[in-house]
């Protein structure tokens, strides 16, 4: 399929989050409450004050992901543009659009791109980025997906032309191993021949560079970590006292992840009270909250190609603690 020179460009913006997605929250609360090691996903992280919390950690010394992450992309734009010759690019879990914008800049510059879809949860970021980058780029359509990326991929627009799917900030890392293969499939089913995926990926390290990112001297991620009580006490009617717990975050070496955990300071119980869940603590519980698995380039290629897709590009910052990965259907 070829770009559409002369096709009137349009802002549209479609949703797909009804009300059964927005019991997302209890549903995951009442599975992940109810294990015996009690866990919840950090996709409920981000209410306005988590999306907020989770700025300041991307501006922290600690935390390098972001700036190596943008690094790379600073360098590598224009070849990944000429490479993929993309007409579209599609950004799952797009927030502001702030790194993927040198990307469209560099697909603009080259005279390839025709449309913009970007898919968040959040309705507002979405319709304010699209407004502002089609007044940035004239001829650009944006088409704008409000949807769990997690679920609705199948909701996306037919294509408009060669496709580059885009994935940043680490997040694939969220997945254990299982679902992360399943989801990268789904990702694969987006992508025709010419097509591509552009990911990034963080990188296994030295474990006190890692622990460091996810407990920060100032103290922002406990507060980000915490933050997920108060989501649970205003969307659940439940009765967390953030100050009963503890931050906890730690690498595990046999899993290649670090774990974020909320610990209990002392016994007691908690009600969940929409869910009519008592949710019982033993001094020194954990519950985790988030997972971030670190990879190699064998671990990255062995997930790829379980999912369909080949490694072309292993692009990473100068102190090879980041990376950004091109992958193109087999």
């Amino acid at each position: 399929m070829t770009p559409q020179a002369n096709a009137e460009p349009e802002l549209r913006i479609e949703s797909h989050l009804g009300a059964e997605e927005d019991r997302s929250l209890a549903r995951d609360a009442l599975e992940g409450l109810t294990r015996p090691l009690k866990e919840l996903p950090p996709k409920h992280f981000y209410d306005t004050r988590g999306a907020e919390l989770f700025d300041r950690i991307c501006d922290l010394p600690e935390y390098y992901q972001t700036r190596a992450e943008r690094s790379i992309l600073d360098s590598s734009a224009e070849g990944l543009a000429a490479l993929t010759g993309a007409v579209e690019l599609v950004e799952l879990g797009s927030g502001t659009a702030s790194k993927t914008r040198v990307l469209l800049e560099a697909l603009h510059a080259q005279g390839t791109l025709v449309r913009y879809v970007p898919v968040d949860v959040t309705e507002s970021m979405v319709r304010e980025c699209a407004q502002e980058l089609t007044a940035t780029y004239p001829g650009l359509s944006v088409h704008g997906v409000i949807a769990d990326f997690e679920r609705h991929l199948d909701r996306l627009p037919e294509a408009a032309g060669r496709r580059l799917v885009v994935f940043l900030g680490g997040t694939i890392g969220n997945f254990a191993p299982g679902p992360r293969r399943r989801f990268l499939r789904d990702i694969a089913a987006l992508l025709s021949p010419g097509d591509h995926l552009l990911m990034g990926v963080d990188l296994v390290k030295d474990p006190e560079v890692l622990e460091a990112a996810y407990d920060d001297a100032a103290g922002v991620t406990a507060e980000f970590n915490r933050n997920l009580l108060h989501v649970l006490n205003r969307e659940l009617d439940a009765n967390f006292d953030p100050g009963d717990f503890e931050h906890v975050a730690f690498f595990d070496p046999d899993e290649e992840w670090i774990e974020m955990r909320l610990r209990s300071r002392r016994e007691h119980t908690v009600l969940v009270s929409s869910l009519d869940l008592p949710v019982h603590f033993r001094a020194g519980e954990e519950m985790r909250t988030e997972i971030s698995a670190k990879f190699t380039p064998k671990r990255l290629a062995a997930d790829l190609g379980g999912a369909g897709l080949e490694l072309v590009r292993w692009l990473t910052d100068v102190e090879h603690r980041f990376a950004l990965t091109l992958s193109r259907p087999r």
